[in-house]
């Protein structure tokens, strides 16, 4: 035996063993996507609902009961635990309850607690999955073209999974992602998309490859410092050449909207943010054009009855 020569590892079984290597082989693991079966966890919720609602009705109406009783025992048992919970287990010889009453009541009150605290952590966990981030759409199309085997353009092609497992990708509205991207915008899908063959690339297998996230990161980085500095010192240099009124606020709101636009698109800002944002640009580009700089080489803007005049300086 070569003791240099080693075997290339083994491929997974067809089925669910491949299917859970694959998800796993992203070393982002951007891949680990599952369905949140929406439909399914909505009935379910509404049952647990109906549920703890019948026992409210049941709980409201012991109340009421209580509420024309003359008891004393009856009336302890809602002011007292100790004392409700006393009567509520005695038992006798035979070990049937003495009070079946109050016996009943505990039941239905431990029932609650149960019934209700499963119904409140089936409401956060679907609530943390329906405010999780989606998977990211290239993401998405990669692996349901695998999973489908539909490579290449083919328009039938052999499942990964059978059965009903093979609608697993049929809703994107329907899956989640464990992990995605940190930095999951517009600018990043655009790049991935169009110019993602440009990227050094790991591949598990011949039909797909992995693009790495600090790869992808230190990109749109460089992009964005670059963008940036076109929007602020390429505004400030067409602003310093203009001495025309108008063409001045032309340009200003010219610039301001393309700031706006490129933040709001490009990034993941809030609305707010967006503002917050296009509001400091503004105020940096009116201080530059108020300020000696605007319009200084030669020449000043002045504001008369008739309009805009722009007369130069010896």
């Amino acid at each position: 035996m070569n003791q240099g020569y080693e075997l290339p590892p083994a491929k997974p079984l067809n089925g669910f063993p491949r299917v859970a290597h694959k998800l796993a082989s992203d070393p982002d693991r951007t891949t680990t996507i599952f369905r949140r079966f929406d439909r399914l966890s909505a009935r379910n919720l509404i049952l647990l609902e109906a549920e703890v609602a019948e026992l409210e009705a049941r709980q409201d109406r012991f109340d009421e009961e209580d509420k024309i009783s003359t008891s004393e025992e009856v009336r302890s048992c809602h002011t007292e635990w100790s004392t409700f919970e006393r009567l509520a287990t005695e038992r006798d010889a035979d070990g049937n309850p003495t009070n079946l009453g109050q016996a009943t009541k505990l039941e239905l009150a431990l029932k609650i607690r149960s019934k209700i605290k499963e119904y409140h952590e089936a409401l956060a966990v679907h609530q943390t999955l329906l405010n999780s981030k989606p998977p990211a759409a290239t993401t998405i199309k990669g692996m349901r073209e695998w999973f489908l085997d539909t490579h290449n353009g083919k328009q039938y092609g052999a499942p990964q999974l059978w059965g009903a497992s093979e609608k697993r990708f049929d809703d994107p509205y329907d899956l989640v992602a464990l992990r995605v991207p940190a930095d999951q915008d517009r600018l990043s899908e655009f790049i991935l998309n169009y110019f993602g063959g440009f990227f050094p690339a790991t591949s598990t297998d011949p039909h797909s490859s992995y693009i790495r996230e600090s790869t992808l990161a230190k990109t749109i980085a460089i992009i964005s410092s670059i963008l940036s500095a076109i929007l602020l010192f390429g505004s400030i240099a067409s602003l310093y050449f203009v001495h025309n009124g108008l063409a001045l606020l032309g340009m200003l709101g010219g610039w301001t909207v393309l700031f706006a636009v490129c933040v709001g698109w490009l990034t993941n800002a809030r609305r707010d943010q967006v503002f917050a944002a296009t509001a400091a640009y503004c105020a940096v580009l009116v201080v530059f054009v108020s300020g000696t700089l605007g319009g200084a080489a030669g020449g000043q803007v002045v504001v008369g009855e008739g309009g805009w005049n722009c007369t130069r300086g010896g």
